[in-house]
């Protein structure tokens, strides 16, 4: 297994947060403006539902909720906080990013702050950038917050992206945890031969090469089914392998939500059950680098993911890109602990 050297310190997450919009938006309502109907869209995705943003609501606006509801659950969560990564595919804007628009908001004025696009591999990607700040001396501590407002970007009237996105985000914090806990190995990658299975248009109207894009997301469903069931298990497999570890030393694989038969087809590569994965896809869709973090903090909250269990994250996005991480649960931090119901309405 890798191991830090004496002088390198164990980096992982120290605090967790989350925040979904509340307006639900079920699959009944794209029955109306399209072809396509509630049970169709479950049988092929698994998606019930998922959280659009409001009106006046953007990425910032649902990345600040999530930062807030991380101090709700430990009031010192950004001491020593000085670099935040917004990882993200649909900002407010270009310039200013939207990581330091968040950092203005949550009182992080000053901290080094940049936006990662990645798609929806980009908070696990963030989470290896983090480290690698901290690691190079350039950050005590990063907040990472993965976060997305889709439904702004996306042709809601497109049967083909429409169905499939919705808005949420999650927040963390990297740092030092004790000897033996948190991050072991990355793995990243990407392939711009892949860009136009998914795209969204910024300053050109075409990639290299002449493919055309339009003005929203747009996504070669079936190219990237095929791309998302091999990289997983592909890069998965390397990032255990880089870390000395076997499917056998994973108790919870957390990945991106975009498809529960991805999600499935990845499982049966790792040779392991779906009761050993957590699936948040029925309930918010796939929320892109929002998916990650979600998936964390709900499973921490259900008591699923507990102290000193061995996480596998994987995920693929646009780019085409992916990204693989191992990973020691440590929760000796506040936020890191099941919050009971009665907590969260006390």
């Amino acid at each position: 297994m890798s191991t830090p050297s004496p002088t390198r310190p164990t980096l992982g997450i120290t605090a967790l947060g989350m925040y979904v919009p509340e307006r639900v938006v079920p699959n009944s309502e794209f029955e109306a403006r399209m072809d396509t109907n509630a049970e169709w869209i479950e049988s092929r995705t698994g998606i019930r539902e998922r959280r659009f943003a409001a009106p006046d609501q953007y990425t910032s606006d649902v990345g600040v909720l999530a930062v807030r509801d991380m101090l709700r659950r430990d009031p010192q969560a950004l001491q020593d906080v000085d670099a935040i990564i917004c990882a993200t595919v649909s900002p407010d804007a270009l310039m200013p990013s939207t990581a330091a628009l968040i950092g203005m908001q949550v009182g992080l004025t000053g901290a080094a702050a940049f936006d990662l696009s990645t798609a929806c591999s980009g908070f696990v990607y963030a989470l290896s950038v983090a480290q690698g700040l901290i690691l190079a001396g350039s950050a005590r501590r990063v907040l990472v917050v993965g976060a997305e407002a889709l439904s702004k970007v996306v042709d809601q009237n497109d049967r083909n992206t429409a169905i499939l996105f919705g808005d949420g985000a999650g927040a963390a914090v990297v740092g030092p945890v004790p000897a033996g806990y948190g991050f072991q190995d990355f793995i990243m990658g990407a392939d711009g031969n892949g860009g136009s299975s998914l795209y969204l248009r910024c300053a050109a109207p075409n990639l290299p090469g002449g493919f055309p894009m339009g003005e929203s997301v747009g996504m070669n469903g079936r190219e990237v089914f095929k791309f998302a069931v091999r990289v997983l298990g592909d890069s998965g497999t390397q990032v255990l392998a880089k870390s000395g570890l076997t499917t056998a030393d994973v108790d919870w694989v957390i990945p991106h939500q975009a498809n529960v038969r991805i999600i499935e087809a990845a499982m049966d590569r790792f040779g392991l059950p779906m009761s050993k994965t957590i699936v948040n896809l029925d309930r918010y869709g796939n929320t892109s680098s929002a998916t990650v973090p979600l998936v964390l903090r709900e499973g921490v909250d259900a008591g699923q993911i507990t102290d000193g269990q061995q996480l596998l994250l994987i995920a693929f996005g646009g780019g085409l890109s992916w990204v693989a991480g191992t990973m020691k649960w440590w929760d000796g931090a506040p936020s890191l602990k099941a919050e009971s119901k009665a907590e969260v309405t006390a």
